[in-house]
């Protein structure tokens, strides 16, 4: 198989994954426990550490985190950023190219530049993965890669993360199973796992 066949099959099986009835199992404890989990890392642990949007004061500067879907907690790094009120919003119909890094999330605990995603764009990876992991060359693009919210099938989790956010955003996404990849095993990604997606929205059209 050709490196552009792989690279197109490792695309649509990690990143437009088509999950319209993903979920974890019926246990509704397990999926609350990720939830305080994943709000007790964003208010404890995380630097820097976020309040829930509901609790910002007027005129306040705090980092604060969202929750879209009910599941899916939101950081935007560059929120306050001085310029971004002209950068274009992304809605249910952009489109939308990103550079991005997916990471298993069930420890709970800081992704740092030592963490390895386990599938990413980012330019910044390119070496890691071919050098030091031993990944065949040409196996992986990184580049940008866009997406066409109104008709391309993305993982619940990163749709929610996504409409709101804003071209030139660098955003932190945190979603519990039910919002990514559910209660199958997949790739090398545990079943009923919570997923965290960092990404930079490059262009918004």
């Amino acid at each position: 198989m050709c490196m552009k066949k792989i690279d197109t099959l490792l695309r649509l099986l990690l990143f437009l994954l088509p999950l319209p009835f993903a979920a974890c199992s019926e246990d509704e404890e397990g999926l609350s426990d990720q939830q305080q989990r994943i709000v007790s890392f964003l208010t404890s642990t995380h630097t820097p550490r976020l309040v829930p949007v509901d609790e910002l004061e007027e005129d306040s500067q705090l980092p604060f985190y969202t929750v879209a879907g009910g599941s899916v907690y939101r950081y935007i790094v560059s929120y306050y950023n001085p310029d971004r009120s002209g950068w274009p919003e992304v809605a249910p119909t952009s489109k939308v190219t990103l550079t991005f890094r997916f990471y298993d999330f069930g420890g709970y605990s800081a992704i740092t530049d030592a963490t390895i995603p386990f599938y990413t764009n980012d330019p910044l990876y390119e070496k890691l993965f071919y050098e030091e992991l031993g990944l065949t060359p040409g196996l992986w693009s990184f580049t940008p890669v866009t997406i066409d919210l109104a008709a391309d099938r993305i993982l619940n989790g990163l749709r929610f993360a996504l409409i709101g956010c804003r071209g030139g955003d660098e955003v932190e996404a945190y979603m519990t199973c039910n919002e990514a990849y559910g209660d199958e095993n997949f790739s090398v990604i545990p079943k009923e796992s919570p997923v965290a997606v960092f990404f930079t929205i490059d262009k918004v059209e």
